[in-house]
């Protein structure tokens, strides 16, 4: 799936939705729970994640190691948020300079 900064996805098997914050230049293979992720406009399906599945968190950024993809968890649902290249984690709060 092409991805591009702005566009809203939705997990197939979860509540879980996103925006898409960075995005690289080609094609991403994007799932979240082990499905694929969806345009937001797109129904999804009657499957259903596993209960014990690790929860997205509203308001969190996700990223992936190199920092190319970051998406911004907009409705909590079961994740993880996986590409090809592994699974996503949430992105950490830059720290503030100290102020003397």
């Amino acid at each position: 799936m092409q991805l591009t900064p702005g566009q809203r996805l939705r997990s197939a098997v979860s509540e879980a939705e996103v925006i898409v914050i960075r995005a690289p230049a080609g094609d991403i293979d994007l799932t979240c729970a082990g499905a694929p992720m969806i345009p937001f406009d797109q129904e999804p399906g009657d499957a259903r994640a596993s209960a014990d599945a690790p929860a997205l968190l509203i308001g969190k950024r996700y990223s992936d190691d190199e920092g190319t993809l970051e998406l911004l968890c907009t409705r909590a649902g079961a994740g993880p948020l996986a590409t090809g290249s592994g699974e996503l984690t949430v992105k950490a709060a830059k720290p503030l300079p100290a102020s003397d």
